[in-house]
């Protein structure tokens, strides 16, 4: 975000989601792991399931402070179109990368969908949408994606051989049918992706909300208008669930609605203790915050040697350190595996730390 004011709670709410990211995404033991740190099977919402959201909502928070003085000109444009291609390069090399053979992929099987390469989509649609629209012709662009998508995946007839449609994990779910038909092996799971093709259309919603937002918080007096738009999104949110699911794997309208209410509930909390009444805390999720893609990268390209790169015939980094300092036999496989995230949490806390207090910010 740049703006003459920085408003901190956008940048501690964007620091929680990053360490939240990396708590979730680093456990000790996958197979023991407490629930809240895990997501939904399917149909469902967890703590978990609201951190992705919750990071493409500020997403569109900072395209809002970021353009909102930008001439809409080709320059612009090109600046877009080169950060977007940054952020979906970053993902597709995490991808395929492997530390011990860095030049060998398979590519019959490797994933193309992935976390940065959907931020990078979301983020250059989202751009120009708010270049070159309105608010009312916004409000209209998120109402038409949250209930096209929900009668496009519950009304439109698939090939007769798959039979009705279904919002379950199931091939007569259509965000699961064109994901297999056009990614096929290049996929997460054999059946699904949870950063999937059409599932990207919803999820532009998440971020044209944040836009709003952006616009409410620049406002003078935007605390109140906070709060009952909070609830505005979460009741309308949980009503949608009536009929359309709270999914995070196919991204459901209600999904969106929810996890927005959920963002925009913790900011307003967040904005009144430190952007109104000036309250010191948070800063260290601040410092992270303002170097949020480089320390979600590092971490994601870190976890990936570690769980690559051989120690013995038995263990490979990850799993040789777990075993060998946090003694899950003695301290119980879950509490075990939750301290060893808390450890990996720590060290990238303090990198964000250190990153700040040098004047460190890397800008994708």
């Amino acid at each position: 975000m740049t703006t003459s004011k920085r408003i901190e709670s956008v940048d501690i709410l964007r620091g929680i989601t990053i360490i939240a990211m990396i708590l979730v995404n680093t456990p000790g033991d996958w197979g023991h792991v407490y629930a809240p740190l895990l997501h939904a099977e399917w149909h469902g919402l967890t703590p978990t399931d609201l951190i992705f959201p919750f990071f493409l909502y500020i997403v569109g928070i900072s395209i809002y402070y970021a353009y909102k003085s930008k001439p809409n000109t080709l320059s612009t444009y090109k600046k877009v179109g080169i950060r977007s291609l940054k952020l979906i390069g970053l993902g597709l090399f995490l991808n395929v990368f492997t530390p011990l053979f860095p030049f060998i992929v398979d590519l019959e099987t490797w994933r193309i969908p992935g976390v940065l390469q959907r931020i990078g989509i979301v983020f250059f649609i989202v751009s120009l949408l708010y270049l070159n629209c309105n608010w009312k012709q916004l409000g209209a662009i998120i109402a038409t994606i949250l209930i096209g998508y929900y009668v496009f995946l519950g009304f439109v007839p698939l090939p007769k051989e798959l039979g009705t449609p279904t919002f379950d994990r199931a091939p007569n779910n259509w965000a699961n049918y064109l994901d297999l038909k056009i990614l096929g092996k290049h996929m997460w799971q054999h059946d699904y992706d949870p950063e999937g093709l059409l599932s990207t259309i919803p999820s532009i919603a998440s971020s044209l909300i944040g836009v709003l937002i952006g616009k409410i918080l620049d406002r003078f007096s935007p605390l109140k208008t906070l709060v009952f738009t909070a609830f505005g999104l979460l009741i309308s949110g949980y009503a949608f669930s009536l009929i359309f699911p709270i999914n995070k794997a196919i991204w459901s309208s209600s999904f969106v609605l929810v996890t927005s209410g959920w963002g925009t509930l913790i900011l307003a909390v967040i904005y009144y203790l430190r952007d109104v009444k000036q309250y010191q805390f948070g800063s260290i999720f601040k410092y992270i915050g303002t170097n949020a893609i480089t320390v979600y990268f590092l971490s994601s390209f870190i976890s990936k040697c570690m769980y690559t790169i051989k120690v013995n015939e038995n263990h490979n980094i990850h799993s040789w350190l777990y075993n060998s300092l946090f003694f899950p036999e003695n301290m119980g496989p879950k509490l075990a595996s939750l301290v060893y995230a808390l450890v990996v949490v720590f060290v990238y806390g303090y990198l964000g730390y250190l990153m700040y207090q040098k004047k460190i910010f890397i800008k994708v």
